[in-house]
C-alpha cells in the first residue's frame, strides 16, 4: 500500500487488529507510536497519518493530517470489450492507477459470453481493483465504472463522451498506427475491442460514430496489455 486509505467515517475510529491497512502499518511497514505514513480519505484529500497507539488488543489509534489535493484524473474513458474476469481484475486495477477517469466495460459481438458470469461486479472484487489502483499510485479518487450490453448501446449512452478525439484499437483493418498518430491528445474515448476482436458491425458502428481505427502493431494481444499500452499513449 503507497497510501492507507480511510472513509470519511472512520477518522475517528481505530484500526482493528486484522484490518488489512493495520496489519499493513505494523507487520509490513513496522510503524510504532509516534511514526507517520502516507494517509488520505477516500474522495478527498491525502496528506500524512501519525501513529498515536497500539492497544493491547492489537488495534491501532491514528490522526491525520491532510492538505495535499489527489492527482487530476487525465479526462480519458476507456472502452474494452469484456474480457476474462481474471485480466477484467488486473486491468481495472492498472487502469486505475494510470488515472484515467472511466471505464466501460462492453459485451461485444464477439466476446465471450461464458466471461459475464463472473462475479467481480456484484462481489465488490471491481471495487476492490479499483481501490487497489488508486492506493498504489496514492490518489484518493476511483475512476467511474459502467457495464454496457453492447457497442451500440455504449454509443448511444450518456455516459459516452462528446466533442472529444476517438480512438480504436484494431489491428485487422486499421487506418494507420496509434504511435504515428497526432490523435493521442486529451480528452478522448478509447475503445479496445475484446480477445476476437472487432466484427464488421461493430467497425462500422465505429466509424459511423468519428472513431479512427488505429493498430498497436503487427502482433496479438492481449486485452488487457493493448489497453493499456494504447492508455499509455495519453500520459
Amino acid at each position: 500500500m503507497n497510501l492507507i486509505l480511510f472513509e470519511e467515517c472512520e477518522r475517528d475510529s481505530p484500526l482493528r487488529k486484522h484490518d488489512p491497512r493495520a496489519v499493513h502499518l505494523i507487520k509490513t511497514l513496522h510503524k510504532k507510536a509516534g511514526d507517520e505514513f502516507d494517509a488520505g480519505v477516500l474522495g478527498g484529500r491525502r496528506g500524512k497519518g501519525y501513529v498515536r497507539q497500539i492497544l493491547d488488543d492489537g488495534s491501532l489509534l491514528f490522526s491525520l493530517d491532510l492538505t495535499e489535493l489527489p492527482p487530476p484524473r487525465l479526462p480519458l474513458i476507456v472502452g474494452v470489450g469484456f474480457p476474462r474476469p481474471i485480466q477484467t481484475r488486473r486491468l481495472l486495477r492498472d487502469l486505475s492507477s494510470m488515472g484515467v477517469s472511466a471505464v466501460h466495460l462492453i459485451t461485444c459481438e464477439l466476446s465471450d459470453k461464458n466471461y459475464l458470469k463472473t462475479n467481480l461486479l456484484s462481489d465488490g472484487g471491481a471495487y476492490s481493483a479499483l481501490l487497489e489502483g488508486a492506493v498504489q499510485s496514492r490518489d484518493t479518487t476511483l475512476p467511474g465504472l459502467g457495464v454496457f450490453p453492447s457497442l451500440k448501446a455504449w454509443l448511444e449512452s450518456a455516459d459516452f463522451p462528446a466533442d472529444c478525439g476517438l480512438i480504436a484499437c484494431d489491428n485487422v483493418s486499421p487506418e494507420g498506427r496509434l504511435r504515428d498518430s497526432p490523435l493521442s491528445a486529451l480528452p478522448a474515448a478509447l475503445a479496445v475491442g475484446p480477445e476476437r476482436g472487432w466484427s464488421d458491425v461493430e467497425r462500422r458502428l465505429l466509424e459511423n460514430a468519428g472513431f479512427k481505427r488505429l493498430s498497436l502493431g503487427t502482433r496479438a494481444l492481449r486485452t488487457e496489455t493493448a489497453c493499456i499500452a494504447a492508455a499509455a499513449a495519453f500520459i
